[in-house]
Order: C-alpha cells, then structure tokens, then sequence
C-alpha cells in the first residue's frame, strides 16, 4: 500500500491555502510516538515510525473520500516505564497534558476543522489520552477519537507471553513498514522469556492497575516483553491491513458524531 503524497500534509500547505482545502468537515490526523528503549533490535523512536507509518497508510486508502490531513508529528509523549533505559525521553504528567491542551486550542484557533483522529504509536499513553480526549471535546470543541494501533493488532489469549512492548507484534510491523530499521540478527540476544503469568498479573489484570516497568525481570527480557523471535514482515503486514481498513469506520464515525453534536 503506497504511502500518502505530501499534498495532505498540513505543513506543506501555506497560509493562504488553508481555508481553500479545509473544512469544517476534514479531519486532521494527529501521530503520536515516543522515544523510549525497543530492546536490542528495534530502534528508540519505533513508536515514532508506526504512528507515521499508520498515518500515511491510513490518509492513502481514505484521504480523499473522507478528506484527512496529516498534522506534524508529536514525537515525544508519556515513557516513564522505560526512563531507567539510556535514550528513553519522556514527558511528565503535567508536560504532557499541557502540551496537548495547548495544541487542542491552536487546532482550534488555527484551522477550520474541528475533527481530530489521534494515531497513538504508543501503548503507555492510552490511559492519558483517554482523559485528554474528554478535555479536547468538552473545552475546545473538537471531534476527537484515539486510535491505538497496537491495541488492534491480532491477539491470541492462550500464548505463553502475552505481546505487551518490542515483542512478535511490535516487530512484525516495524518489518512491514521499516525493516532498514530492525537489527534482525540482534533478537538472538533475547534468551530469557518472561514470566507470562506475572505479566498477566501486574499489566492485564483486570480491575486492578500496578506501576510497572520493562527493567523488572519478572516482566521483561532485556525491556521487551513478547516474543520478537516469532516476528515477521508477513504477519506485520497482516496487522498494518487490518489496521488500515479498521479505520476507515472508526473515521466514518467520527463524522457521524460530527453531525450529530451539531444537529
């Protein structure tokens, strides 16, 4: 699937052409990363490459049907779990609210489209972008909705170590959509597979939230937790399909709650 030309990337737009191909009823494509440790084999800023790499893909199947623009990249979110890893970046709590409630008002200030579709490359900020997105509607009046990508990929409940951070899924994309970037022959280092039933316990359990991070043993094998031997571009490219075609309704209906907020 082709990536998406830079004519709906709204930094390539100039002053005057923003109220000559934006709407009311476009919607701006925001990709959210983050630089954090990816283990031995996957780069700091793989977060980065699937939200970018989502939101190409996703603006070149359904750009001109539903009109989607790609905003500039937030490259830098919420890492804490990652922070003991050399190279981990990561915003505060408050950094990270205040840079998107600072972003929602210029969105709405700045441009004549009030929909915003959030393409999440990383699973740590999901709990904070669900907060945000209520402060996003309820004080600046956008149409918003997150995507979380990894969190639609294909799951199989019954695995020995569930797919949490750098295992089979995270690779399997990064070698559909940036394999130049996967040190293939450095997942051999990955030797000690995680426990899988302390991940389910301290991560999965439901109705219960723990602190964690990918230096705790129990957790991890070298900051990843998954199983990155089983990875492949095939299977990457299976989920990158399913995520694109996904998105497609979730845009649909975003528009729908467009027109029904509005009346």
């Amino acid at each position: 699937m082709p990536d998406a030309g830079p004519g709906r990337l709204i930094g390539e737009l100039t002053f005057l052409e923003i109220s000559k191909f934006l709407s009311e009823r476009s919607i701006l494509c925001l990709p959210i990363g983050s630089i954090e440790q990816h283990g031995p084999h996957l780069p700091l800023n793989t977060d980065v490459v699937l939200a970018e790499g989502f939101t190409r893909r996703i603006i070149s199947r359904w750009g001109e049907a539903l009109d989607l623009w790609q905003l500039p990249t937030m490259s830098i979110s919420l890492a804490r779990e990652h922070e003991w890893a050399p190279g981990t970046m990561t915003l505060s709590i408050q950094g990270m609210t205040t840079f998107m409630r600072d972003l929602g008002s210029e969105i709405a200030r700045a441009l004549p489209a009030h929909n915003l579709v959030v393409i999440n490359g990383h699973g740590g900020n999901k709990g904070i972008l669900e907060a945000l997105a209520q402060d996003l509607r309820a004080d600046f009046d956008l149409n918003v909705c997150i995507l979380h990508p990894a969190a639609l990929a294909e799951v199989n409940a019954n695995v020995a170590i569930p797919e949490i951070h750098g295992g089979k899924n995270e690779t399997s994309m990064m070698l559909a959509i940036a394999p130049q970037l996967v040190r293939r022959d450095l997942i051999a280092q990955l030797k000690n597979p995680p426990d899988g039933e302390a991940i389910r316990k301290t991560i999965l359990q439901k109705g219960v939230t723990w602190p964690w991070t990918t230096d705790d043993k129990r957790l991890a094998d070298m900051g990843v937790i998954g199983d990155a031997h089983a990875a492949s571009a095939e299977f990457g490219q299976r989920i990158v399909d399913h995520v694109v075609e996904t998105a497609g309704g979730v845009l649909k209906q975003l528009l729908d709650n467009q027109r029904f907020s509005r009346g």
